[in-house]
């Protein structure tokens, strides 16, 4: 009785506090979770959403997610006997394969169980024979398939754990179904249809539960593959070869609109990190030889657009500008009850539409779409947005005003979703998507780590012509530091009269540069190794070693400079190329075409433009690199450059070994000098720090501009980070000075044995 009247005048308070309304908030009780815990969007509030969270390899269950409502209590309900608690992931049934057994046989299958396959007498295996089921409730490997030759125009398509299929007949027009087993469901295609080059339409089907999600190297795979021919430019050619895609000529244009959620089922740290990620996307793409044109907008009930595709094409607007736009974006006070999916289609519908207008119906047929969205999809306003979408494909793909036309558009039109949010509404999103080859639609457990998936996608070793691209950030993987630094490479010289290690950098698959004093007078290629782990073996052997012709560390020795460092460059040969990743690929050097690409200077460049971008301040901020504990750390110096050089040339004189009363005796034109301490405290080179690249990073690519040398000063034998005094100078050879060197070996085109680098004419 006295809990009653409690209730009823609580309930009275919540009356009153709303004016006539009843709302009340929810409370926690039993609301916890065994073995996990939970996060309120909007603390007790009516509307918060109560999400579930549980260790790797677990789900919440009976519910993933609770809605306060506004008398107070929450939806679903918690259940009596069922109480809430995270459950081991469970994989789909492997037991569907056909013609072949399945070991061990259970009844359910959780993390870390694993499978063997083997095929009856008179079949043959193609997939993998052992798989292992993930934290991600998915298997390992490839869906294995046992089957016969038996000469149909199409290979048997398998079924996936957890599925049925309807329709073995394999021949051209015939055509397979799939449904899901149980309460798991549909990712993929639910039906299939044999063509006449032998491939099956459509995308190969999985089953997943509720709790299944892609990571972030799956999306990497999936969502790279799919999208980097769009990020290339080719020469556009009259014949389609077979399995060849023309993705975009250098005529052609890319738009890509980018929609992000910010509705009250999403996160507010899901919407920070998708905005991260869009940041991220929009830099790496911006490597790449397309520039395209950008839309990207937030929504949930209304559409709140960051940038406009239309001043890109006014040239209102830069790159530059996107990423101070995104990030200058906040929630705040903006109305996100409420979400309209619908909307945000239609503001890219109409995007497009005027594009269309304005380029004609020719003009509109060199473009691209790329449409990305990040939703849990779950729209309450607006109504479905398929019949946006479907005028969207009709608008792409010209159907009605491309007469006579045959050739299929499909091409020219990708539509990505990345659900993202605690519940996501898989049968409202997976239509959605649109576009050949490749996987589009990503279940997002979280997007933390989205920023290195689009690294790992833009870092695509297939890429031509991209020297200089690296990861910008540390993380946690063991080659991390090489992806940050993928040019880096350790040069070892060892015979009877001499010990030395040196730093060098990957300038093509088959050289590596570095500096000349590493090489005492009778070092044989024999006496050198290079340790840059390409998967392929870490330490390389040497074909030949090409030293500039002008160095000559005796040069001046009777003019009071002991040892005289000008023309300090040399080119190693490797035995073999190294193979070239994303962990291992070759840095920009001055004066090549590639270089101009990566300085996005358009037309025909000079070498002298390159030097102007590159080195146009007074004190021009570069960096190399030092052997640590953390394999490599960076070090920052200045440049003195113009009005500033001769000061800095002069504590030359105070180095060893030098009597002459003028720098420039010791210190050319072709070095650099950094060091000191005005206006900035720089590093100082170590010993082992000889050969090094001295860089800088413009617009995300890495540009060498010199090489470590030597300095005035022995102030560290051992590498690290270590600070200059007031009068410790460093010395690095300015590649601008050596490139007819360079240009000699590296871009040499009356030889076969290694691909020339393409120098400029000026």
């Amino acid at each position: 009785m006295g809990f009653s009247v409690r209730w009823s005048w609580f309930a009275a308070l919540c009356l009153l506090s709303m004016g006539g309304e009843v709302r009340c908030d929810c409370t926690e009780a039993k609301m916890q979770i065994e073995g996990g815990h939970y996060k309120l969007t909007k603390k007790l509030e009516t509307g918060s959403l109560l999400i579930y969270e549980c260790p790797e390899g677990y789900y919440p269950f009976p519910a993933l997610t609770r809605l306060c409502q506004p008398n107070g209590s929450w939806r679903p309900a918690p259940k009596r006997f069922a109480p809430q608690r995270c459950r081991i992931a469970e994989c789909p049934d492997p037991n569907v394969l056909e013609y072949g057994n399945v070991s061990p046989p259970q009844e359910k299958y959780f993390v870390d169980n694993e499978t063997s396959y083997e095929c009856y007498s008179g079949y043959t295996m193609r997939g993998s024979s052992t798989r292992v089921c993930l934290p991600n409730g998915k298997w390992s490997g490839s869906t294995p398939i046992c089957s016969r030759d038996t000469g149909d125009n199409c290979a048997d398509p398998g079924v996936p754990p957890g599925a049925s299929r309807t329709g073995n007949m394999f021949e051209i027009d015939d055509t397979v179904k799939y449904s899901c087993n149980g309460n798991l469901f549909l990712v993929g295609s639910s039906e299939r249809v044999c063509q006449e080059n032998g491939q099956w339409t459509g995308k190969e089907p999985a089953c997943y539960y509720t709790y299944t999600y892609d990571t972030p190297l799956e999306v990497s795979e999936a969502f790279g593959s799919a999208i980097k021919d769009s990020l290339t430019t080719l020469e556009p050619v009259d014949d389609m070869q077979e399995g060849r895609k023309i993705r975009i000529s250098k005529n052609g244009t890319l738009n890509i609109y980018i929609g992000v959620d910010i509705s009250e089922s999403i996160e507010e740290k899901h919407i920070k990190d998708a905005r991260d990620a869009v940041s991220k996307l929009v830099t790496k793409i911006s490597s790449f030889t397309v520039t395209p044109n950008y839309e990207i907008a937030f929504f949930s009930s209304d559409v709140f657009e960051v940038v406009n595709i239309l001043d890109y094409l006014d040239n209102k607007i830069e790159l530059s500008t996107i990423k101070t736009e995104m990030q200058k974006f906040e929630i705040g006070d903006r109305n996100t009850a409420g979400t309209d999916l619908n909307l945000i289609f239609k503001t890219f519908l109409e995007r497009m539409a005027i594009i269309k207008q304005r380029a004609g119906d020719k003009g509109f047929k060199e473009h691209r779409h790329v449409l990305i969205i990040f939703t849990d999809g779950a729209y309450n306003m607006g109504g479905s947005p398929a019949p946006t979408v479907a005028k969207i494909k009709n608008m792409v793909y010209m159907n009605h005003t491309s007469e006579g036309e045959t050739q299929s558009r499909e091409e020219y039109l990708d539509i990505y979703v990345f659900a993202i949010g605690a519940e996501i509404f898989d049968d409202d999103l997976q239509p959605l998507t649109a576009g050949t080859g490749g996987e589009h639609y990503f279940r997002m457990k979280n997007i933390e780590n989205l920023q290195e998936t689009f690294d790992d996608i833009i870092d695509e070793e297939e890429v031509k012509g991209l020297c200089g691209l690296h990861k910008e950030y540390e993380t946690a993987s063991r080659d991390s530091k090489r992806k940050m630094y993928p040019w880096m490479a350790f040069i070892s010289v060892q015979n009877e009269e001499t010990s030395k290690k040196c730093i060098g950098s990957l300038v093509t698959p088959q050289f590596i540069l570095t500096a000349a004093h590493c090489f005492a007078f009778g070092v044989l290629p024999e006496h050198i190794t290079v340790d840059i782990d390409d998967g392929q073996g870490k330490v390389k052997k040497v074909k030949t070693l090409k030293i500039h012709p002008n160095y000559n560390v005796n040069a001046k020795a009777n003019q009071g400079v002991k040892e005289f460092y000008d023309y300090d460059v040399a080119l190693i040969q490797l035995q073999e190329d190294v193979q070239i990743s994303n962990a291992v690929r070759p840095i920009c050097i001055p004066c090549t075409e590639e270089t101009s690409g990566a300085l996005k200077l358009v037309g025909e460049s000079t070498c002298k433009q390159q030097e102007q971008l590159l080195l146009k301040n007074h004190l021009e901020k570069l960096s190399f690199l030092t052997k640590t504990d953390n394999v490599v750390d960076e070090k920052d110096v200045h440049a003195k450059l113009g009005g500033n050089r001769d000061d800095c040339i002069k504590h030359a004189l105070q180095a060893a070994g030098i009597t002459t009363n003028n720098p420039k005796d010791a210190v050319t034109d072709n070095f650099l000098c950094t060091g000191g301490q005005t206006p900035f405290r720089d590093h100082i080179a170590c010993t082992g720090d000889s050969g090094g690249a001295v860089f800088k990073n413009y617009e995300h690519r890495t540009i060498q501009v010199a090489l470590v040398s030597w300095g005035t000063k022995n102030k560290c034998k051992a590498g690290g980070l270590v600070e200059s005094d007031d009068t410790s100078r460093d010395f690095h050879i300015n590649l601008f000075r050596v490139i007819p060197f360079l240009k000699s070996i590296l871009g040499n085109d009356t030889q076969d044995v290694y691909a020339p680098l393409k120098f400029l004419e000026n």
